[in-house]
């Protein structure tokens, strides 16, 4: 799976070529703490400082960066995948190997640190399931009517939880399952990946 980052955040991370590889480094390791302990504007005007140029394009750096390892980190992007997202960009090989380094290092602090954030979505939690067939009615004797009811278990935070029933016979269900898995094998193409690229 790519990741398609939007104008601004190409904008916002169209600083790091301008800096040396040990700053985009260090810009890692502030975004890490950003996400552990919060932003901090005296890091940043730190950061300005040295390098010249105004405290909001550190920032904008910092948080762009910080976007793109968070959002490659909850998709759980390969690195294939990462370094394909990052070429996109349109940087040069090196600094792209940087934020490679940087994202394997990284990602699963980053994966722990986003499970403890609470969660408005509801996420997974659990599946009941049941099959019931249909054996005869009073006007059809031999008939065979196969139904899949299926409770999908959901926690939304520190909410609670909730849940969905659904209803549905083997047929759809294989169906949809067949779709589904051929639109995320269409998705690693090599193919669809150009066109990603290639989109924004």
């Amino acid at each position: 799976m790519l990741l398609v980052l939007s104008d601004e955040h190409k904008e916002h991370l169209s600083f790091l070529p301008k800096v040396d590889t040990a700053v985009v480094a260090e810009f890692g390791r502030i975004a890490l703490e950003f996400l552990r302990r919060g932003s901090s504007p005296k890091i940043y005007e730190a950061a300005a400082r040295k390098l010249c140029v105004p405290v909001d394009m550190v920032q904008h750096g910092v948080e762009g960066l910080m976007f793109l390892m968070t959002e490659s980190s909850k998709h759980m992007i390969s690195e294939v995948d990462f370094l394909d997202s990052v070429l996109a960009l349109g940087f040069g090989d090196e600094l792209n190997q940087i934020l490679v380094q940087l994202y394997l290092q990284h990602h699963s602090q980053i994966r722990s640190i986003l499970s403890q954030l609470p969660s408005t979505l509801p996420a997974y939690h659990n599946l009941e399931w049941r099959l019931d067939v249909q054996l005869a009615s009073r006007s059809i004797r031999q008939q065979v009517i196969p139904m899949l009811t299926m409770r999908l278990l959901l926690t939304r935070g520190c909410d609670g939880r909730s849940s969905r029933v659904i209803q549905t016979d083997p047929s759809t269900l294989l169906h949809l399952i067949s779709t589904l898995e051929a639109a995320l094998a269409a998705m690693k193409t090599s193919h669809s990946r150009r066109i990603l690229r290639n989109i924004k």
